[in-house]
């Protein structure tokens, strides 16, 4: 019998995601937000859902949506730059009455690495987390929140800054002046390596851990952005050296030995 994942979430990451759980002959539920990404969904052979989570109430079929699945990934981001009201804690309660009366097992939650301070500290899944945004802040609550419920297992899964073909955030510092913490180590892992690893929790039903994930190339921000902004035909950013830095190293060691995951992105 084919099993069955759902996916909250199909956007940058979900959205190939699923086409590779699909390649590895899962069926797969898949939600978005907009009206517009239904078809694109369902033209990849994923069940489509609009679902939109509320801090009060969720709009969309979710008992549908969860129905038939195990494993539930959670791969929404908290959107709190642009909007300090976001209550990402809030939307994700609202949720778990639902998960929890449905038949999933195990949740994979997609967090960041912003959980932890900017302390120049080498981080591994032993250092507490001390987030310094309200972004981090809301993350690690909803990773407390789940990781409690004794409904179902969940792992969660920390990325550091996205990366894929389409994306670089060079794309957003090329030309600017006065950018911070040029000697700080960069944290960033590709598109296909963050695909590589879910897949491997997934095989090997690694649930009940925390999972740090940066590709193991850590060189400046400068060094990596000057070398980026050349190769793209970019107008290099400008840094300031007058203030201190700060910044960590993200280790990706558990999931090297843990999850036996080999990086395919090693250098970025």
């Amino acid at each position: 019998m084919m099993k069955q994942i759902s996916i909250l979430g199909c956007g940058w990451l979900g959205l190939p995601l699923a086409k590779a759980l699909l390649q590895n002959g899962f069926s797969v539920n898949g939600s978005t937000t907009s009206t517009e990404k239904l078809s694109v969904i369902e033209n990849s052979g994923i069940r489509p859902f609009k679902i939109i989570l509320e801090s009060e109430s969720i709009s969309g079929n979710i008992k549908a949506f969860l129905e038939g699945s195990e494993t539930l990934i959670i791969d929404i981001p908290p959107k709190l730059r642009g909007n300090p009201k976001e209550d990402f804690i809030g939307k994700i309660a609202t949720l778990i009455p639902f998960i929890e009366n449905s038949a999933i097992k195990n949740v994979l939650f997609i967090s960041s690495t912003s959980v932890y301070a900017e302390d120049n500290s080498i981080v591994t899944e032993d250092t507490k987390p001390q987030p310094e945004t309200e972004g981090g802040r809301q993350l690690l609550a909803v990773e407390q929140i789940l990781f409690c419920n004794s409904h179902f297992k969940t792992t969660t899964l920390r990325f550091s800054g996205l990366i894929g073909e389409d994306r670089n955030p060079i794309r957003f510092l090329a030309g600017r002046k006065n950018i911070e913490s040029p000697k700080a180590f960069i944290n960033l892992i590709h598109q296909e390596d963050c695909i590589g690893i879910i897949l491997k929790i997934i095989e090997k039903e690694s649930w009940n851990e925390i999972y740090n994930a940066a590709a193991p190339f850590h060189p400046s921000r400068e060094d990596y952005y000057i070398k980026k902004a050349i190769e793209l035909n970019l107008v290099s950013p400008e840094f300031n050296y007058e203030m201190p830095t700060f910044g960590k190293i993200i280790q990706s060691d558990k999931v090297q030995k843990l999850l036996e995951y080999t990086f395919i992105k090693t250098t970025l």
